[in-house]
């Protein structure tokens, strides 16, 4: 079987089999196999999923990353996970790219870092804290692209993702008979507020950012009780980390002050961070010489500044020297990342594998 195929059996696998956050049990087990199939020295860990592998010599040490956890999402009407993000195939095109360095003749070593949960924002702290990048100069990343961001056959050096964070939150007010709301403190009413709230926040247009609820939980079933209690979150991004502690402070103000008009209470916190991304000038000069290399400069697409968030920034912010670049490639990917029957064309798998050993081999 040739390299390409191979890839693309190793795409149907994962997609085949997916497992979310922290819970990539089977997946760790599949690329253990795959390592010791090729003879390929690596090493998983017993209190955390996730996998790292080496090859070649020499005191200098690149390495890939590619994170395995899948979504938790409704498809065709049943709650399941799905590999809806491509994280399926970014294990896939690493994966490709150790199959077309395995057998090179390298003076530095490449290191492959096969990561858990990317979709809980924390998943790279795990892989740090167990030495994934210590030796490590350069660190390079891959993620399809939807087709607005890039056609097939087109591929980007550098992603600027930007910071996400997710607020959870609870209100605590007075249930009430549906016919004596005075009596009560209704939850939906503080609800609503915080919906027209999130929607009035305003800075810069220069630079992009959001704030909306994502999920509200209320109620029973009789429908003549008003509720006093309810659950909330919200999913909060913003191009700049900068920008991204000016709108958590303003929503932390919001909400007090919702609180104190309604004359309830709301509790909330903050989770799952993710850093806006810190690209390398080094690591995507060095990304743009292989896409040249590899598909001519047609292919090569500028730099692309997009919404969404990836924790693989954690990965500079704990080490700032280490020069670090996520690289884009176009896949016609359709309707979009997330979306429950996400497509792509499985051809930008074996583009992407080869534009990844092309950078390990860079001189």
């Amino acid at each position: 079987m040739n390299s390409e195929q191979q890839i693309v059996d190793y795409f149907h696998h994962f997609h085949a089999h997916p497992e979310v956050s922290w819970r990539e049990v089977e997946t760790t087990k599949k690329l253990a196999a795959i390592m010791t199939e090729l003879g390929v020295k690596h090493h998983t860990f017993p209190d955390v999923t996730g996998l790292i592998a080496e090859i070649g010599e020499g005191p200098e040490v690149i390495a890939m990353r590619a994170d395995m956890d899948a979504l938790w999402q409704e498809v065709d009407g049943t709650l399941q996970a799905n590999h809806s993000c491509g994280h399926d195939a970014n294990m896939a095109m690493v994966l490709g790219a150790l199959l077309y360095l395995k057998d090179e003749t390298l003076t530095k070593r490449v290191r492959f870092i096969f990561q858990p949960a990317e979709e809980l924002g924390n998943g790279s702290l795990s892989m740090i804290e167990r030495g994934a990048i210590d030796e490590v100069s350069q660190l390079y990343g891959v993620h399809l692209r939807p087709i607005e961001e890039l056609p097939f056959g087109q591929v980007t050096p550098a992603l600027h993702h930007g910071s996400g964070i997710f607020l959870r939150g609870k209100i605590q007010g007075v249930d009430a008979h549906g016919a004596r709301p005075h009596q009560g403190k209704n939850a939906i009413d503080v609800i609503a507020a915080i919906h027209q709230f999130v929607k009035s926040i305003y800075f810069s247009p220069f630079e992009s950012y959001s704030a909306k609820l994502t999920h509200i939980q209320t109620g029973g079933d009789s429908l003549n009780i008003i509720p006093g209690a309810a659950k909330f979150a919200l999913d909060v991004r913003s191009q700049s980390n900068g920008l991204m502690i000016e709108l958590q402070q303003k929503i932390s103000d919001g909400l007090t002050a919702i609180a104190k008009l309604h004359d309830v209470e709301i509790t909330f916190e903050w989770t799952d961070y993710t850093p806006a991304a810190e690209v390398s000038e080094t690591a995507m000069h060095i990304a743009d010489a292989a896409i040249r290399q590899t598909l001519g400069d047609e292919a090569t697409a500028p730099p692309i500044q997009t919404t969404g968030a990836d924790d693989f920034h954690f990965y500079t912010i704990k080490k700032p020297e280490l020069h670090a670049a996520m690289i884009g490639i176009g896949a016609d990917l359709t309707p979009g990342l997330h979306h429950p029957m996400m497509n792509f064309n499985l051809k930008a798998l074996d583009i992407g594998a080869r534009v990844l050993a092309n950078i390990a081999k860079h001189k």
